[in-house]
């Protein structure tokens, strides 16, 4: 196991930071590890929901999970409001850092991940291969 860690600067769209990232590394297969920080809006999809809910105000990231690669990525993100009230779902693409976003990803060597359509699902679930 490789490990990365990273900042995402203030403005910078976690996702699409993110998957960029693992495009330049070439990483067919991670995990992420830890990750704090804060946004200013976030894009998150709800169980059992296909909107994406847009809410505009201060959170504190309390924790990010999922898998990672050069193909795609399944992020899930819980948060905390002023009041530390907390919510999470599905990370969309418009998850906008506000000060700062630290995280350390483990690169699992020997694997890639891809996204393939399932019909039983309805989304694009994990495909896992040895390379």
């Amino acid at each position: 196991m490789k490990t990365f860690a990273l900042r995402l600067a203030p403005e910078s769209d976690m996702q699409q930071e993110l998957i960029g990232f693992a495009r330049r590394h070439n990483i067919g297969a991670a995990c992420i590890l830890t990750c704090v920080g804060s946004l200013r809006r976030a894009a998150l999809r709800f169980a059992g929901r296909s909107e994406v809910a847009i809410m505009e105000q201060d959170f504190e990231i309390l924790a990010l999970s999922g898998t990672l690669s050069d193909s795609g990525s399944h992020l899930h993100l819980m948060l905390a409001d002023k009041h530390g009230v907390t919510i999470g779902g599905h990370v969309k693409a418009g998850c906008i850092v506000r000060t700062t976003a630290e995280l350390v990803i483990a690169s699992i060597p020997g694997l890639h991940f891809t996204r393939e359509f399932d019909s039983r699902t309805g989304f694009e679930e994990l495909t896992v291969r040895e390379k």
